[in-house]
């Protein structure tokens, strides 16, 4: 056989054999199924980024909502007469018409010692190896 009888006979198994219409169909099918699967991969992809973004942007926007409600309370405290009360008795030592300063003395050593007692040692029962595998097994024994 020559080289063109056998180049013939390729030709037509090509044509009717493997392009037949229902093989390009059937790889067409496949090529669409393909492309679907990788669209729909891709999309579950960048749907669970944007959640995890989402999740995020929650979490940082809770915390910064709470920086602001710590930020107004903190004002509304600053503002309140009696820090400024506070403030005024621990910069410029001011005190209220009628009000006396009592300097208390340092506590003694005898004062600091009065209610202490000393630590009482608790001395810790011996079990026998039979008395430990009998609480291990009947925790109630």
């Amino acid at each position: 056989m020559n080289i063109k009888t056998k180049l013939r006979q390729f030709k037509y198994k090509l044509s009717h054999d493997f392009f037949s219409v229902e093989n390009v169909v059937l790889i067409l099918a496949i090529i669409l199924c393909l492309t679907w699967t990788y669209q729909s991969i891709l999309a579950m992809s960048r749907n669970w980024e944007l959640s995890e973004r989402l999740t995020a942007e929650r979490k940082n926007l809770e915390l910064l909502s709470i920086e602001v409600e710590t930020a107004e309370l903190e004002n509304q405290y600053y503002a309140s007469n009696e820090y400024q009360e506070l403030l005024a008795r621990k910069t410029i030592d001011k005190k209220l018409p009628g009000e006396n300063m009592v300097v208390m003395p340092e506590n003694s050593d005898a004062a600091k010692n009065k209610h202490q007692t000393a630590p009482v040692e608790v001395a810790e029962k011996t079990y026998s190896n039979f008395e430990k595998w009998l609480q291990y097994l009947f925790p109630s024994f």
